[in-house]
């Protein structure tokens, strides 16, 4: 009986995720024995800290990795958004799975049926720099504040007040069986997710040859080729996944359709593009796409993110 380890970080979302991933390969996979092992992070132990402030990558995933590199574990699963571009050497992504509910959703303390019924000055708790320049370029008014912590501690911050709504991925919500908190769902080619939003990476090590072809029963190729094409537009601009940027591609057919923006902090300045075409060419589209709006105004925007 074959049995593997896989590492991921604490927490309910995350082992939710994980116990998804292991539960579909089992049935794949008869007499098939996973077993988890929970990491801690640097940002599992750092709550407090606004991402955006953030100039280092792999603040939620660096100590997966660390372990699946030491083989402590055979593979890894993580939220492919957290995944920095760059590749750690001898890993490698072996599926990504389960991509669903890509949108951005807002939860609010009274209900609400669109943006333009939250009150005026409403504070929105969000992570992320991305939905904050969205939500600034939509309306003016509205205030975004740094908040941290896991899924339930949004929603207890949110309960108790300290934020008019909440701003996070449909998907976390989705996973933990808490959709029906949600008061609002965005257009994902409105409201631009974080690339690979709502997919996970099942991460293994390039030489391991069994694991892989393991995993690779898993993999969806639709969603990883969109998945690609997302963070092609990050590695093109050369900016990191905390930057207001966002990308959505999807797929119907042979034909893959890319929305993508850049935008300022203030979100003012919004600089949004797309571009369609054979989706064998996905990555090829997604490079000219970011070159577009770098060309547009994006470096200068980019030039003054370094700055600040």
């Amino acid at each position: 009986m074959k049995s593997l380890t896989v590492a991921t970080r604490g927490g309910a979302l995350a082992i939710a995720q994980t116990e998804h991933v292991i539960a579909t390969l089992e049935k794949i996979h008869p007499g098939l024995k996973i077993k988890i092992k929970e990491i801690t992070t640097a940002g599992d132990k750092d709550r407090r800290t606004a991402l955006w402030t953030l100039k280092e990558t792999g603040f939620f995933t660096s100590q997966v990795e660390d372990a699946l590199i030491a083989h402590q574990a055979d593979f890894a699963v993580h939220s492919f958004k957290d995944l920095p571009t760059a590749q750690r050497e001898g890993l490698t992504i072996g599926a990504v799975f389960d991509r669903k509910f890509v949108e951005d959703c807002l939860v609010t303390r009274e209900p609400v049926d669109s943006i333009e019924k939250l009150p005026a000055g409403a504070k929105i708790g969000t992570s992320s720099l991305r939905r904050a320049a969205q939500l600034k370029h939509l309306r003016s008014d509205l205030e975004p504040k740094p908040i941290r912590g896991n899924v339930q501690t949004r929603l207890r911050k949110l309960e108790a007040g300290h934020f008019d709504a909440i701003l996070l991925a449909r998907a976390g919500l989705e996973r933990l069986g808490l959709a029906d908190k949600i008061s609002l769902i965005f257009d994902p080619a409105m409201f631009i997710p974080a690339p690979a939003q709502g997919a996970l990476a099942v991460q293994t090590r390039a030489e391991d040859i069994e694991t892989n072809e393991i995993i690779a029963a898993i993999n969806d190729q639709r969603a990883r080729t969109a998945a690609a094409a997302e963070r092609k537009i990050l590695t093109t601009m050369q900016c990191g996944c905390h930057a207001p940027v966002g990308a959505f591609a999807e797929i119907t057919g042979g034909e893959i359709h890319i929305r993508a923006f850049i935008c300022d902090l203030q979100g003012k300045n919004f600089i949004s593009g797309e571009l369609a075409g054979p989706a064998k060419d996905s990555e090829k589209l997604a490079e000219r796409l970011a070159k577009e709006l770098l060309t547009a105004g994006g470096n200068q925007i980019l030039e003054y993110l370094e700055k600040d």
